[in-house]
């Protein structure tokens, strides 16, 4: 006999599944369940404006009276670009609703689910709380502070070195060795699928030339947006950033030389200038706060040593997913984690409240939070 607990797993890989097609929005999904038959289903697209529970209820149609609502997100109370949700639900005769948590949002927190109780709706709230929370730790980041929530990822040695020192070819290019294995780096995509933007510093662009592009071949409602700190505008216009630039390449700069800012955006580059840190690179705190007015939910950083430190040091970062390869590089010259100057006492250290431990072939990642979003 199917439980409650069963259903709402159910609904969250739905909701799982319009990763990059819901945001701004939260990513969710409904069932419902008529004795022990499912009815309806739904899960909301950002485009397709729709929630969730509405096209349910739709599916169901008239079977939707009596029914159980299970999702994993307290239906809207309030109208935005769609009715309010509870008053679809109240009218289609839904007996009871199962919700894993409350809306973030602080102006709608819980009143959605009181309008439902005082229709008469069995209303039960908690089930798999947990899990429903991190699907949309990005949404109640961004909803409460209007920051996006910010993960930084590394591939990293035993001894905690994320390269080898820089060495030349003949033709004067940078060469480059992965650390982790192909399963790691595939998992690295669907975090980065998972996300609106990517951000590096220039430092990366002009050592690695990357992409910085989500290779999953998964639909997404906006390319992710690729996110460069350079304070005095290096980037290379032959990179290959800018030459597969398409309204996708944003740059944050501190200090800004005319005619180079003309050429990126010529080329459809984004310039944004911002303050200087008083290490000299573009102001973080402002950094976020114009990403997060772009509808930027979710950050992805997978910068070189001096940008970790940089997010890690400034408290910018809500979690952290370090892939360790069992390699041990050793060498003074070798890049770690995070350089700068560190941090002066173990009571000072970026300490993960929360962690997981998962296998990727013959590595494994440390995936924990520094921050709690929810308080």
């Amino acid at each position: 006999m199917m439980t409650d607990t069963d259903y709402m797993q159910q609904v969250l890989e739905m909701a799982a599944q319009a990763s990059a097609l819901a945001s701004p929005n939260p990513r969710v999904a409904a069932l419902l369940v008529q004795g022990e038959e499912t009815v309806g289903r739904g899960v909301h697209h950002f485009e397709r404006q729709t929630h969730a529970e509405v096209l349910a209820l739709r599916d169901a149609g008239a079977r939707a009276r009596g029914a159980t609502l299970y999702l994993n997100l307290e239906p809207c109370s309030h109208t935005g670009r769609t009715p309010p949700c509870v008053e679809a639900v109240i009218a289609a005769g839904v007996r009871r609703v199962v919700a894993a948590m409350p809306d973030p949002n602080p102006l709608v927190h819980g009143r959605g689910l009181e309008r439902l109780r005082a229709a008469g709706i069995e209303v039960e709230v908690g089930c798999l709380q947990r899990p429903a929370q991190q699907l949309n730790e990005a949404f109640a980041k961004w909803i409460r502070r209007h920051r996006p929530f910010v993960t930084l990822k590394a591939g990293i040695t035993l001894d905690g070195k994320i390269s080898t020192p820089p060495s030349r070819q003949d033709d004067g290019t940078r060469t480059h060795e992965w650390i982790t294995s192909p399963q790691a780096r595939w998992r690295v995509q669907q975090l980065r699928h998972e996300q609106d933007a990517i951000l590096v510093g220039v430092g990366t662009v002009m050592v690695d030339n990357p992409m910085l592009t989500d290779r999953t071949a998964l639909p997404r409602r906006r390319p992710l947006l690729r996110v460069v700190l350079d304070s005095g505008l290096r980037l290379p216009l032959d990179s290959r950033l800018v030459q597969t630039a398409r309204e996708d390449l944003v740059v944050f700069c501190s200090f800004v030389e005319t005619r180079k800012r003309t050429a990126l955006e010529r080329r459809g580059v984004r310039v944004c200038q911002v303050s200087a840190s008083q290490g000299g690179r573009p102001d973080l705190d402002q950094v976020l706060e114009q990403l997060g007015a772009m509808e930027v939910t979710s950050l992805i950083v997978e910068g070189g040593s001096l940008v970790n430190w940089a997010v890690l040091n400034e408290g910018c970062v809500d979690k952290v997913v370090l892939f360790f390869a069992p390699k041990i590089l050793g060498g003074a010259e070798s890049v770690p984690l995070a350089g700068g100057d560190g941090y002066r006492r173990l009571s000072e250290a970026a300490t993960l409240r929360e962690f997981t431990l998962q296998r990727y072939g013959p590595d494994f990642a440390v995936e924990g939070y520094l921050t709690d979003v929810y308080q």
